[in-house]
């Protein structure tokens, strides 16, 4: 076998190559778009690399076939939180053989250690945790757009080689054909008529509103987990930027209290429902597709983050939320469900809002560490 760093344009397709390889059979895998992709790996895209950085390889057996490839990165904002300091290993790929996972995981591990850390998570992303993160170990069923997919066996690699759960990632679906349980939807009738409470949805025209409200919930409601890092508005910047070619703004919705940012949620549109069968590509005949399912096949919502300020948490600030989605939602008669993405298993009050909305068990994945 062969570990090749990723330092060249040919090197650059390989690594976008190898899981088109792998999972060619594989009917419940979508491939993400390669611009996607490599938008993780360019400083001019992703502004992580103003705070740390990140290097990849690629993988081929004798004869030169291309058999798994890896990432690594360094977050410096968040690698120093830990017991030890800690990087991450990501976009990992790789036939079912031991000797290869171990050879890719081991690449990994020496530059991190080069670079001064002492242990690894993974899978996750040079990125915000909304996209490429977590190894899947349940609900092998085709992803959301920015949800990671991968073979059953993976988690058998990562555990021989020695990485260890440090929280689950739990996804729930809802669907939305089905009325919200009785008293989710009382508790959200009898909030959104007390006084001092109004509700908007996200407007691009006054995009940099919005998001400083959403940061502002955010870092409020996010603030006393372990190792969070506060977001920074250029980062959501760059997310919504992304989102514009899918987002519809009524599926980002805030609640105020007397003007103040109290809850939001946003979802969008499944993308991956819109990509499928593109192979990465978005030349212009899948652009006139992606437009056409834009409006017309595109049948499933994701939920990828939600935030209450603490103060208001347990008001059913976010039933209302969930209501007012389906008031515009339903009359559509476009969507049947909608994907919750992910909560970790220490997330206790936004485990309970996903009981309480009726949903059921769609996935889990795992987010695993190894230390050095």
């Amino acid at each position: 076998m062969q570990i090749l760093p990723v330092n060249s344009p040919s090197l650059k397709k390989d690594f976008l190559n190898t899981p088109k390889l792998l999972y060619k059979n594989d009917k419940n895998w979508i491939c993400p778009l390669d611009s996607e992709v490599e938008n993780v790996f360019n400083p001019d895209k992703n502004t992580f690399f103003s705070h740390g950085k990140c290097t990849r390889w690629v993988l081929k057996d004798d004869a030169g076939k291309l058999i798994g490839r890896v990432a690594a990165f360094i977050n410096e904002k968040k690698a120093y939180h830990y017991e030890q300091p800690t990087g991450g290993m990501g976009f990992f790929e790789c036939i079912d053989d031991e000797k290869a996972a171990f050879l890719l995981f081991d690449t990994a591990k020496a530059w991190l250690i080069e670079n001064g850390m002492k242990a690894m998570d993974g899978p996750i992303n040079f990125g915000e945790n909304d996209s490429f993160w977590g190894l899947l170990v349940e609900g092998f069923t085709p992803p959301s757009f920015g949800m990671n997919y991968n073979f059953p066996y993976y988690h058998k690699l990562f555990e021989k080689y020695g990485f260890v759960t440090q929280y689950e990632q739990l996804t729930n679906h809802i669907d939305i054909t089905i009325p919200f349980p009785e008293r989710f939807t009382k508790i959200a009738n009898w909030v959104r008529n007390k006084p001092g409470y109004t509700f908007e949805y996200f407007s691009k025209a006054n995009a940099s509103k919005y998001i400083n409200d959403l940061m502002e919930i955010y870092n409020d409601g996010w603030q006393n987990f372990e190792n969070f890092v506060p977001i920074k508005k250029e980062t959501l910047e760059e997310s919504f930027k992304s989102m514009e070619p899918i987002m519809d703004e009524h599926l980002i919705q805030f609640a105020y209290f007397n003007g103040e940012p109290a809850s939001f949620v946003v979802l969008i549109p499944d993308a991956n429902q819109m990509i499928k069968g593109f192979n990465g590509k978005l030349g212009l005949i899948e652009k006139l597709k992606f437009a056409y399912r834009r409006w017309v096949g595109v049948t499933r919502m994701r939920a990828i983050v939600m935030g209450t300020k603490p103060k208001y948490q347990k008001h059913g600030l976010e039933s209302v939320l969930f209501i007012r989605l389906g008031e515009y939602v339903l009359p559509k008669n476009q969507y049947k469900e909608l994907e919750l993405s992910w909560v970790g298993d220490f997330n206790e009050q936004m485990i309970a809002i996903h009981k309480a909305t009726g949903a059921t068990f769609g996935k889990k994945h795992l987010t695993m560490r190894k230390v050095f």
